[in-house]
């Protein structure tokens, strides 16, 4: 299963040893790791990447799970709360992105305190002990979240209701004059606008999906080459794992697309 992982440290120096570690765990075959970032909780704050890991899948922090998550966390606790609430711009992205919920956002700002590092990690993970073990022998405190990585069901629902709002609207227009008429024409662009950037944003969305996992699967596999017995057994089960999510985020986008071109007919039917 990919998870989110955050293990908060008091210091950086024990942060550099969790990271260390968990490249071990890595190397043992008890976790996979795609990505991962060290990290520090400034005063003001903000956020410190202190280590971009180069040497996993996953290269770039930029525009991943991890990145989302490190925006997520600057600023003050009740964030993601906010989030939920649709008073920040761009926070549901985010959290889409990371694959968490505002409620695993809120618990990490609450224990990343300022002056805290701590070691942001994508990985694969069965069983929770070796990672819980190591980090705790080194005074870390590991947050865990499922990710979820298809978010496009989520997506279509908001697109679902955003092409029923703009259907109601339109119902409306028919009936109204003046500046009334003006006004709501004004809305249903607005609105048509939204659904375009709903759509495009879940179309890369899918396609950075599509990047990640073949960078995934294709590291797992170097690995499984070189494995024998339950390592090896256990890399085929995380490839074949990743390969699944990969085809129903695809899956997901075909039917997005599909209802844009079913509406993009009946608007030309009009």
């Amino acid at each position: 299963m990919e998870k989110m992982l955050v293990i908060v440290f008091n210091d950086e120096a024990k942060a550099y040893e969790g990271s260390h570690a968990l490249k071990q765990l890595d190397d043992e075959g008890s976790i996979a790791i795609h990505a991962a970032a060290v990290i520090k909780k400034n005063a003001d704050g903000t956020i410190t990447l202190k280590e971009d890991e180069d040497d996993f899948p996953i290269r770039a922090v930029a525009g991943t799970g991890i990145g989302a998550l490190i925006g997520l966390l600057e600023g003050p606790i009740g964030l993601a709360i906010g989030a939920v609430a649709g008073t920040l711009a761009g926070t549901i992205g985010d959290l889409h992105v990371a694959g968490v919920d505002a409620e695993f956002v809120d618990e990490v700002a609450a224990t990343l305190t300022a002056g805290k590092c701590a070691v942001i990690a994508d990985v694969s993970e069965e069983w929770v002990t070796p990672v819980d073990t190591r980090m705790e022998a080194l005074g870390g405190t590991v947050l865990r979240k499922a990710r979820r990585l298809v978010e496009d069901e989520e997506r279509a629902q908001d697109i679902a209701a955003l092409r029923a709002e703009i259907d109601g609207l339109k119902a409306e227009l028919a009936r109204v004059r003046g500046e009334r008429k003006a006004k709501l024409q004004a809305r249903i662009d607005r609105l048509n606008a939204k659904l375009q950037s709903d759509l495009d944003q879940a179309k890369q969305r899918a396609e950075q999906i599509k990047s990640e996992t073949e960078a995934e699967v294709n590291a797992l596999q170097k690995k499984t080459q070189k494995a024998q017995g339950d390592l090896k057994a256990t890399l085929d089960a995380r490839v074949k794992q990743i390969y699944g999510q990969r085809e129903q985020a695809e899956k997901n986008l075909k039917h997005l697309l599909a209802g844009q071109l079913k509406e993009a007919a009946a608007r030309l039917e009009k």
